[in-house]
């Protein structure tokens, strides 16, 4: 007996390996990625006969092909890990298909066990297989599982336990090619650099025209190998009429399809499954679209809406954290808090504005859990793929852009994440690039704030206008792109199967949702920190002079001092200090935090009796009861007032003077064709923190209390602020760079800095030449704010529509590999 320490679990999409990973590993999991790659990496381990054994579950592939990332890593890891042994899990009811990659596995010289999984899926199809000829054929255990019942987990482990031979092994017989691969594996014998790689695999690949294999041939300094493949590739090619790569992808399906022929027998009258039912409709050209567009409904308002209401209701728990971690820190003051407070407070609410997101992914990600595990997903993308493969996108493009909130009410940062299912490379860094393009929910207060005060008459078409025009400027985006920089990305053969619908297990749905928000916490938190404590630094430092902040403090002085004389008129003169009056202020504070959003009068009372016992004196002068308390009511009131404007006009003329302040003021001359003044500029830059910052920083900078004081201290500007600024802010908004944690998460799906950097530079060129363009331009021609931002949505739409009619050229693809023909 010889038990492995490194097995590693391979298998194509949907045929149940996650449910085989969990059987054999359970709770002992862990989530990361492949070094250097955006490919999630899972690992596990399970104890077989007393000894532990570490389990890698590799991406799930069609082939080992080198078009896809996946693909890639998961044949880079069989070749440089070594792995003891490989359990391919294969679909019994889709026996013909699976054996495709099996092949392939068997090829690379690696110890193979056949997990021969839903056998229960074939039996209902009336399938019977040959378990016992199946492996005396291919010279290997295969051992019958039903992942989601564990049924054949301990055949499963004792076959993992005697190491297969791979001396007896089937082998693909590529019949007229043969002397072709003989030749070339006895040449590639003779390096002494590939005595560990599986020559016949090796020279298999060359032939076949495999970019990863002739990269390593030539990073050897063996470009003369090269040549000779060159040469046997064409004499072939002369011989036969037919290139290597198209030989090998037939032996390897007729193989396939011969192995499943001789070992499954298949029921005499073939019956329609309830998947080809389902699908006559969920697939149809008229019904798809319809039961998509519901489908997607519903997940926007389960994760959206639902969530956010869920969130909502969760936020008084992060307040809570919050003010109990505020005990900690320095003691407020009146006028300007210590520093050390002013910085835990900004790094608390920085965090909690990410975490009060997590109900919102926990529901987006257990719903995309339940769309891959129900074979749904496959469908999405086929529906759509020959509409976004006009825009270099894919079929599962969908799902990120309506994460992102291709209407209203997403989120970056998850809909980036879910790029990684897209398994076109091209596609996918497309899709990444645009996403943030979407109206994420943190935009939204803007809109609203500015389409009350400009567009007050038709706010219902205004924000149609914004919800919708950021769709028809991402699709051309996302075309100009797939033509330009993406033109030399490899795009991967278009793979459609349609696996049977699935019952998504409850336990495997939330254990993935739970797997992907800790991915999230770990990635995000981090950077968040970080950044809150630069943006802290560039919106307060300098720092006002000595001079202005007397200024202040004797303003502060005499409302206290106001106050103190209403005092001396009360029977708590001689009780309430003037040093009392902080506390007394903070007191105010906190009793008017503990209440908000309590309805129950009964919980009302219990809060006030609490507060009562704590300090009889300050409860019945904020209450205003009894003689002194209705006497000190009001200049509380105003003392209260006085004390939030004056420290608002604090950290106004702090962020005025401040580095970014300063840095506003130094893009204006270039910003103000847009309509855009340094006070503006300033809302736009903290936006890049999050973008919630932004309504919040103008409502700071100009007073904004509602939409007429808004509209009064924005016209009263230098710039007369009007609908046609208010057109071009939207429409840069609409196409602002990524939030800091969205950006990171672009830096990790797309796994290069590079992309991350490339990211905010278009889509803040893009969106300042938008805004320039309908500003600029609609002020040269006349337009008022209602014209030009019609005029724009028609240019928007044309663009899409001849941009989609331009033909893409895709890289040429060498080797293509048959499985893109692949549909059961």
């Amino acid at each position: 007996m010889s038990i492995p320490t490194l097995a590693a679990l391979a298998g194509q999409p949907n045929s149940g390996k996650s449910t085989i990973f969990n059987m054999l590993t359970g709770a002992r999991q862990h989530v990361a990625n492949y070094p250097g790659v955006t490919v999630e990496k899972k690992t596990g381990h399970f104890s077989l006969y007393g000894s532990k054994v570490e389990l890698v579950d590799l991406p799930g592939t069609y082939s080992l092909t080198s078009y896809s990332l996946e693909e890639r890593v998961a044949r880079d890891f069989v070749l440089r890990e070594h792995p003891d042994v490989i359990i391919n899990v294969a679909d019994a009811a889709n026996l013909k298909r699976n054996l495709y990659l099996t092949l392939q596995l068997l090829e690379m010289e690696t110890p193979l066990v056949l997990a021969l999984n839903m056998m229960d899926v074939a039996a209902r199809r009336g399938m019977r297989v040959d378990v016992g000829g199946l492996s005396a054929c291919l010279g290997l255990p295969v051992v019958p599982t039903i992942g989601k019942k564990r049924n054949g987990l301990d055949a499963l482990k004792q076959s993992l336990a005697q190491t297969p031979s791979t001396s007896e092994r089937y082998l693909v017989d590529y019949k007229t090619l043969q002397p072709f691969i003989f030749r070339l594996e006895a040449r590639l014998t003779q390096e002494q650099a590939l005595a560990d790689m599986p020559l016949r695999w090796l020279a298999i690949k060359l032939l076949e025209g495999d970019g990863e294999a002739d990269s390593l041939i030539q990073a050897l300094g063996m470009a003369e190998i090269l040549g000779f493949v060159s040469s046997l590739k064409l004499m072939f090619e002369q011989e036969h009429g037919l290139s290597p790569a198209r030989h090998i992808a037939f032996s390897r399906h007729r193989a396939a399809a011969d192995i499943a022929a001789r070992f499954v027998a298949q029921p005499s009258e073939k019956k329609a499954t309830l998947s080809d039912r389902a699908d006559h409709y969920v697939c149809h050209k008229f019904f798809g679209p319809l039961i998509l567009l519901a489908v997607l409904m519903l997940l926007y308002q389960v994760a959206i809406v639902f969530g956010n209401d869920l969130a909502a209701r969760v936020w008084p728990l992060w307040g809570g954290a919050q003010n109990w971690l505020a005990g900690f820190l320095p003691d407020a003051e009146f006028m300007q808090d210590p520093l050390l407070r002013s910085l835990g407070l900004w790094v608390m609410k920085s965090l909690a504005a990410i975490l009060n997101y997590l109900p919102i992914f926990f529901l987006l990600f257990s719903l995309i859990a339940i769309l891959e595990d129900s074979g749904y997903m496959p469908r999405m993308a086929f529906i759509l793929d020959r509409v976004f493969r006009r825009f270099g996108l894919h079929g599962q493009s969908t799902l990120p852009l309506i994460l992102g909130g291709v209407y209203v009410g997403g989120c970056a940062i998850p809909a980036v994440m879910s790029t990684k299912a897209i398994p076109d490379e091209k596609a996918r860094l497309a899709t990444i690039l645009i996403t943030p393009m979407m109206n994420c929910l943190a935009k939204v207060p803007l809109y609203l704030l500015l389409i009350s005060v400009y567009f007050t008459e038709h706010s219902g078409m205004a924000m149609f206008f914004v919800a919708t025009v950021t769709l028809f400027m991402a699709l051309p985006v996302a075309k100009a792109l797939s033509l330009t920089l993406l033109r030399g990305k490899v795009s991967a053969p278009f793979i459609m199967e349609m696996p049977p619908y699935h019952l998504p297990t409850l336990r495997g749905v939330l254990s993935r949702a739970f797997e992907r928000v800790l991915v999230f916490i770990k990635k995000i938190v981090t950077v968040v920190l970080a950044v809150a404590v630069i943006i802290f630094m560039l919106i307060n430092f300098p720092g006002l002079d000595e001079q202005r902040l007397e200024s202040y403090t004797a303003k502060a002085d005499e409302s206290m001092g106001n106050f103190m004389l209403a005092v001396e008129k009360t029977p708590l003169a001689g009780q309430l200090a003037r040093d009392d009056l902080l506390a007394l202020v903070l007191f105010e504070e906190a009793l008017k935090d503990a209440k908000r959003g309590i309805s129950d009068q009964a919980a009302a009372a219990a809060i006030d009796a609490g507060f009562e016992a704590d300090n009889a004196m300050f409860f019945a002068v904020v209450r205003g009861s009894g003689d002194a308390g209705r006497a000190l009511r009001a200049p509380l009131r105003q003392l209260v007032n006085t004390r939030k404007q004056l420290r608002r006009e604090l950290r106004e003329e702090t962020f005025e003077h401040s580095l970014l302040g300063r840095l506003g003021k130094a893009i204006e001359p270039v910003t103000q064709y847009a309509g855009f003044n340094w006070k503006i500029n300033i809302a736009l830059l903290s936006a890049f923190a999050a973008k919630e910052n932004s309504a919040a920083t103008l409502g700071a900078i100009y007073g904004i209390d509602d939409a007429d004081t808004a509209l009064e201290a924005m016209q009263a500007d230098a710039l007369e602020f009007g609908p046609l600024h208010a057109l071009a802010l939207m429409l840069f908004m609409a196409l602002y760079p990524p939030c800091v944690p969205a950006s990171v998460m672009v830096r990790l799906q797309a796994g290069s800095s590079g992309w991350m950097l490339f990211s905010i530079f278009y889509q803040t060129c893009l969106g300042l030449g938008v805004a320039v363009l309908v500003f600029s331009g609609g002020s040269a021609l006349g337009l008022s704010g209602w014209q030009a931002m019609w005029c724009f949505y028609a240019l928007c739409v044309a663009a899409t529509v001849v941009m989609g009619l331009m033909p893409a050229r895709n890289p040429a693809r060498a080797g293509q590999d048959l499985t893109s023909a692949t549909a059961t």
